[in-house]
């Protein structure tokens, strides 16, 4: 068999009804619309959504308010706490912590909040810090790091000083 030997089974195509072409056709004056109305005109008809002037279901339902913003950026959490775990003087990030089961979410760069104590001398590398938990790393005896260039806040301090003194 070749592709210009193919053909519809019999039955499978019908030929198309030519509406208005004289009484015989049976399809003649309405051309099988039925009397007048809005559905009987050219172009006419109710969108599918039309409930028949009943308030429709789209107004009844609560409108969507607010505003998502597509840039946001998910962290994983990491609490002062869950650093209690690792071994005194030792450098964690965020390999450690996903080994440690530690990390809470999916994906993402890491932020370590201020959630509980630390008496353990860490360096704590992660993308973000929290204020608290920057102090309490600090205060054990540790050090911060951020990873990919997160302003240091002595530094950003140093920087606000010097545009205030120059008037920017």
């Amino acid at each position: 068999m070749r592709i210009h030997e193919l053909q519809s089974p019999e039955g499978a195509t019908r030929e198309r009804i030519r509406i208005g072409r004289g009484h015989g056709s049976g399809k003649v004056k309405t051309g099988g619309k039925g009397t007048k109305g809005q559905k009987a005109r050219a172009g006419g008809g109710v969108p599918p959504y039309f409930e028949g002037g009943q308030l429709p279901l789209i107004r009844k339902l609560p409108y969507r308010r607010g505003f998502r913003n597509p840039f946001r950026v998910e962290f994983r959490e990491v609490n002062v706490r869950d650093l209690a775990s690792f071994p005194q003087g030792s450098t964690v990030g965020p390999e450690e912590f996903e080994m440690a089961g530690v990390l809470r979410g999916k994906s993402g760069p890491v932020k370590v909040l201020g959630q509980g104590e630390l008496s353990v001398k860490l360096t704590v590398r992660a993308h973000k810090f929290s204020a608290g938990a920057r102090q309490k790393i600090e205060a054990a005896g540790g050090t911060v790091e951020p990873i990919g260039g997160e302003p240091d806040a002595e530094a950003e301090a140093e920087a606000d000083a010097v545009d205030e003194e120059e008037g920017v």
